[in-house]
């Protein structure tokens, strides 16, 4: 299997589960689960699907730049890093934004700037 297929594909899935149902995404995520956003913690698969369900647009279109990942650690987990721009409904300019998912239990860490 290769690594960077399987990035690239979860990224799609992950990017257009979150443009097209956000609360399809609580899915992807296990009790052990913990999600950073702007450096507040979430864990846990209910927990980061209400963050993600509360963020402040309803609409929004990811666009992919970059698609990063190396395996991690011995039971073939791996590293994703993704960074791209987001663009909100009704807004001129879209944001940056950057998010790393460690395989196996995800965790993600989301910086917009």
């Amino acid at each position: 299997m290769d690594p960077d297929a399987v990035a690239k594909a979860f990224v799609e899935h992950y990017y257009s589960t979150f443009d097209t149902n956000r609360g399809g995404l609580a899915n992807l995520y296990q009790d052990g689960s913990m999600l950073t956003f702007e450096g507040q913690p979430f864990q846990g698969a209910q927990n980061i699907a209400a963050k993600l369900a509360s963020l402040p647009f309803q609409q929004c279109q990811h666009a992919i730049t970059t698609v990063d990942c190396q395996p991690s650690g011995p039971a073939g987990g791996m590293l994703v890093f993704v960074s791209g721009n987001l663009q909100l409904a009704g807004e001129q300019h879209a944001l940056k934004f950057s998010q790393g998912d460690l395989g196996g239990e995800l965790t993600h860490v989301i910086a917009l700037f």
